[in-house]
């Protein structure tokens, strides 16, 4: 019978995580919440407190992937803490609204970024579903095709980035973290709507979970790339942060909806504008090989259980990989790229997307109950830290659903719909 092959070490772990965080969140989102929060020590605290939440999410993703080191990973956590119900409908919304909702709008910013550097006469959807179809080619080709492919991204939009730190750190110019507009003065329901797009921009270190199946220790590498990823990445966002506001300020930053061409070009004129706009194009095209690699995992554990269509979880006798699960995930990110814009896919995406995120912090409170023995790794002042996560996560939803009632009312609707769906499998 053939198996998913286990290729891949902590490095490749290390950069799924980081691959699946940065897209293009951290380039364009730093206006948003500066619109929101308005001065410079709220703006950074939005984004430590983002990285706290991601970090904390992190310790306890690791201490479950020690407890449930299998294929799926955040699908297995819910499914056996819960109801293989609850485990499905989290399947169900990845498919139609989480995964496939994130990788169409990131499809769009990279199609708009390279039809803006190259100067091609190309109608943005076209590139944005055509680069969906070869990343899903390249995925159903092995692991390591795709691991690989998403390794050299992940490498590249780390050098882009250090470019744009090191660019912004010669500016002579500066922030005072006290100075700001006179009337901002934030409501927890301001800062908690500042979260959404800073969460969106962090979210993501969960799906290195997925590929627990192909992870040569994955007890022990998936618990070193998820720290590891994520400690990276704070570190990343906050300076990148750090020098938007020393070369725009806060006023300038939330004047502004593209926040590092407009660095770059006070750094270095339209040419460093290009080089940014180039560096974001690769980072984007990163993410979205990095999705194309590790959501399909979770639909191929639901058919495994019986709970999807029996042929995705079949897997190619050569390269072992779950083809129909990839094209099925490439199919589905064509067409939200078709339909949707940037702002509503991430109403739909977050608010259904913490919800289950703050399942998945209580399931860990269920696993310490049911299992006497520890783990290979236990999370820090747990369960302080867990409730905490849980929390935050939950804050971060209702902060949605203030902002954007609408979207995020369709996003759970989309998510509810799974239920006959469910009782469909369930009955077979």
């Amino acid at each position: 019978m053939t198996t998913l092959a286990r290729r891949l070490n902590a490095f490749d772990a290390t950069m799924l995580v980081m691959g699946g965080i940065i897209g293009s969140g951290i380039f364009i989102n730093p206006y948003v919440v500066a619109r929101q929060v308005q001065t410079p020590a709220l703006i950074l605290g939005a984004w430590a407190a983002g990285g706290a939440i991601a970090l904390i999410g992190a310790f306890v993703y690791a201490e479950l992937a020690a407890l449930r080191p299998e294929v799926g990973g955040q699908y297995a956590y819910l499914r056996d803490a819960w109801h293989p119900s609850v485990a499905f409908l989290y399947g169900w919304a990845m498919l139609l609204v989480i995964q496939s909702g994130g990788m169409a709008a990131v499809a769009v910013t990279f199609a708009r970024y390279t039809l803006e550097l190259t100067g091609v006469a190309m109608p943005e959807w076209l590139l944005a579903t055509g680069t969906l179809a070869i990343l899903t080619l390249i995925n159903c080709l092995g692991v390591r095709s795709g691991t690989n492919t998403q390794t050299l991204l992940m490498l590249l939009k780390l050098a882009a980035i250090v470019l744009l730190i090191v660019a912004g750190a010669n500016v002579a110019t500066g922030f005072s973290p006290s100075h700001g507009r006179a009337e901002a003065r934030p409501t927890f329901l301001t800062f908690a709507a500042a979260m959404t797009p800073v969460m969106f921009a962090y979210g993501g270190w969960q799906t290195a979970s997925f590929m627990s199946g192909e992870l040569k220790r994955p007890r022990r590498d998936l618990a070193i790339g998820l720290l590891a990823g994520v400690a990276g990445v704070i570190a990343v966002y906050l300076g990148v942060n750090y020098i938007c506001l020393h070369v725009l300020g806060a006023e300038g930053l939330a004047a502004t909806t593209t926040p590092a061409s407009a660095v770059m070009r006070a750094v270095m004129g339209e040419r460093g504008a290009t080089l940014i706009a180039a560096g974001i194009a690769v980072s984007t095209l990163g993410f979205l090989s990095q999705g194309m690699l590790t959501a399909p995992r979770v639909y191929y554990a639901m058919a495994e259980d019986g709970l999807f269509f029996r042929a995705v979880g079949k897997l190619h006798p050569k390269t072992r990989v779950p083809i129909l699960a990839i094209v099925l995930q490439g199919i589905a990110a064509i067409v939200i790229a078709l339909s949707g814009t940037y702002e509503q896919i991430l109403s739909y995406v977050v608010s259904v997307d913490f919800i289950f995120f703050g399942l998945t912090g209580l399931a860990l409170f269920v696993f310490r109950r049911r299992i006497a023995e520890p783990a290979g790794f236990r999370t820090p002042l747990h369960p302080v830290t867990t409730a905490l996560f849980v929390i935050a996560c939950w804050a971060i939803v209702i902060g949605t659903f203030a902002k954007s009632p609408v979207n995020s009312i369709i996003g759970i609707g989309i998510m509810a719909a799974g239920l006959p769906a469910w009782w469909f499998w369930s009955r077979r």
